[in-house]
């Protein structure tokens, strides 16, 4: 599957950004897909996930309450609301899928369960 992440810009902190994630190539319905973000100088961080058929979603601690990831099977494409942002929200963000899905979601913590990444996209957070 092939994954063309979009919607990074610049913004203010406070304010904010919906990223969308485009797959093609797969039964994009079999997947499970993540969101992880790599700051400048730092490993990169899973986000989100959400389970293939959208019923549930993970989050990271960090974005918990401000992020919130959705998916829409009949586009092929998943997105990433994010509200309330701060300058520390600032890195490239990746868009990522497996298949077949996990039993257990909590297992796509571990970004080394996703094995097709998009190319990313920059968000940078004005103070």
């Amino acid at each position: 599957v092939q994954l063309q992440a979009s919607g990074g810009g610049l913004v203010q902190t406070g304010g904010s950004l919906r990223l969308s994630c485009a797959a093609s190539g797969g039964t994009f319905s079999r997947y499970d897909m993540g969101w992880c973000r790599q700051a400048p100088g730092k490993e990169r961080e899973f986000l989100a996930a959400i389970r293939w058929s959208g019923g549930r979603t993970l989050y990271a601690d960090s974005v918990k309450g401000r992020f919130t990831m959705s998916r829409d099977n009949a586009k092929n494409t998943v997105y990433l609301q994010m509200d309330s942002l701060k300058p520390g929200d600032t890195a490239i963000y990746y868009c990522a899928a497996d298949s077949p899905p996990v039993a257990i979601l909590s297992e796509r913590r571990r970004e080394s369960t996703f094995h097709y990444w998009g190319q990313g996209t920059q968000i940078t957070v004005s103070s």
